[in-house]
């Protein structure tokens, strides 16, 4: 495991079992790092707040094609967590049983399942519904607009301009650094790597605390690319819990925390931001076991907040 305080602009770092070079899975944190570059795509003049998918993916005229991009990054755009497709239950099995990469999908094959998926009736205000699906969308979406692939928007837009050289979105197997940590799931079982291009803006991006430690000093000091994209915008469960451009915002015992979680199949994540205090946090694990109650009170602690 590893973890970093940011406070007073000053980054702390420190880990057990691995080097601080290292690179973790952060998994749906990779959600908070397509905001951003949605965010900065905005800020660009690339998109617009009426953008569609269709103009920016060559999806027909299906319905997804008619979902903003603006929707997505709010999960607001009516699409399912996981888009339907044969074999989801063998894959789930597989994962369990034998610690199997469950993704690995190729972009091809995304827009495929974009042209079959259905939207519910009245989709055009649904209620927030959390989809893994829509940010893979959006993450391709925004690389498109900006005549990139995603892995060139990650490297072009957020790890060359801050330094993060051990930020990337590996595609396969074959493109994971040997730097990268193996992780287990919590019954101790080797996981294989989370990989895909169709997946890579929604859960697939890898990074070591250190570079997660500087991305959060850059958020917090004004440097980073689409801030724009943690500022809540709109409900999303309840008014006490807000969403930006994927980044949730919570109010903790008064205070509000900027914050986002991840998961897969042996690696948990948690960056939080409390803006107001100027403090951060970020906790990187190899195992499945859940991290965001740790991370929410390690937050606590550094932002010196009483009664923690």
């Amino acid at each position: 495991m590893a973890a970093a305080t940011v406070s007073a602009g000053e980054v702390a770092v420190a880990g057990r079992g691995a080097s601080l070079a290292a690179d973790f899975e952060i998994g749906s944190v990779s959600k908070g790092i397509t905001g951003l570059l949605c965010a900065d795509a905005l800020r660009r003049g690339e998109l617009g707040p009426g953008t569609t998918l269709g103009e920016r993916l060559p999806l027909g005229d299906c319905p997804a094609a008619g979902v903003t991009l603006v929707s997505l990054s709010r999960h607001s755009s009516g699409l399912p967590r996981l888009p339907r497709q044969p074999g989801t239950l063998r894959r789930s099995l597989d994962l369990v049983l034998h610690g199997t990469n469950p993704y690995g999908e190729t972009l091809a094959e995304l827009l495929d399942q974009a042209r079959a998926a259905h939207l519910p009736a009245g989709h055009s205000t649904p209620r927030p519904r959390y989809s893994n699906f829509g940010f893979e969308l959006l993450g391709h979406a925004v690389a498109a607009g900006a005549g990139l692939s995603f892995q060139e928007l990650l490297r072009e837009r957020l790890a060359v301009p801050l330094g993060l050289s051990s930020v990337y979105a590996p595609a396969t197997a074959a493109e994971v650094r040997p730097t990268a940590v193996t992780g287990r799931s919590r019954s101790g079982r080797v996981m294989q790597p989370w990989t895909g291009e169709a997946v890579a803006p929604a859960g697939g991006v890898r990074a070591s605390i250190g570079d997660m430690a500087r991305l959060v000093q850059a958020l917090l000091n004004g440097s980073a690319p689409g801030l724009g994209a943690l500022d809540p915008v709109a409900n999303f469960a309840g008014p006490a819990a807000r969403i930006g451009a994927g980044w949730m915002t919570l109010e903790v015992k008064g205070r509000a925390v900027t914050w986002h979680n991840g998961g897969t199949g042996g690696f948990r994540s948690w960056v939080g931001l409390d803006r107001k205090a100027g403090t951060g946090v970020v906790l990187l694990t190899a195992t499945a076991a859940p991290v965001d109650r740790h991370g929410f009170r390690f937050l606590a602690v550094v932002a010196g907040r009483p009664g923690t």
